[in-house]
C-alpha cells in the first residue's frame, strides 16, 4: 500500500539573499563540473549535461533525466529525479551541505547513489559549500 508523501518541512532561512546566491551559484557550477567529469569518463557518449539560466539538465538516456535548479525565493536547490522524484534542499550552514527538507539526506549522497545505480560507475560528488 502506498504511503502518502509527507509535506515538506518548511524552514524559513535566515541566510542573506546575496550569500544564498553566491553559495548556490558555486554549488551549481561545482556540480556541473562534477557531472561533466563523470560523463566524460563514461562509455556512452550520448549522455549529456547542460547548464542554462540556472538550471542543470542531466540526460541519462534510458535512465531518465535529472533537472536541478536554484529556487531563490525559498533559498533552496530543487532536484527532479527519475528515480526518487522531486526533492527540495536547504542549506545547512553549520555543516555546509545542501540537505533534503523531508529526509535529511545530503544532495551529493542522493546523486552519488542514484548515478552509481544508473551508470554503473563510482561517483564521488562533493558539494560542500565554500564562502569563496
Amino acid at each position: 500500500m502506498l504511503q502518502p508523501t509527507p509535506p515538506p518541512q518548511v524552514v524559513q532561512s535566515s541566510l542573506e539573499q546575496s550569500v544564498y546566491d553566491k553559495l548556490a551559484d558555486n554549488t551549481m557550477e561545482g556540480l556541473l563540473d562534477e557531472l561533466q567529469a563523470i560523463l566524460d569518463g563514461h562509455t556512452d557518449t550520448s549522455l549529456e549535461v547542460e547548464y542554462h539560466s540556472g538550471v542543470i539538465t542531466l540526460d541519462l538516456g534510458r535512465h531518465g533525466t535529472y533537472v536541478i535548479n536554484k529556487q531563490p525565493p525559498n533559498k533552496q536547490i530543487w532536484l527532479s529525479s527519475p528515480i526518487s522524484g522531486p526533492k527540495r534542499f536547504n542549506l545547512d550552514t553549520a555543516a555546509q551541505h545542501w540537505v533534503d527538507a523531508r529526509s535529511g539526506q545530503l544532495l551529493e549522497v542522493l546523486l552519488n547513489e542514484e548515478l552509481r545505480a544508473s551508470l554503473g560507475v563510482d561517483c564521488n560528488i562533493d558539494l560542500t559549500t565554500q564562502d569563496s
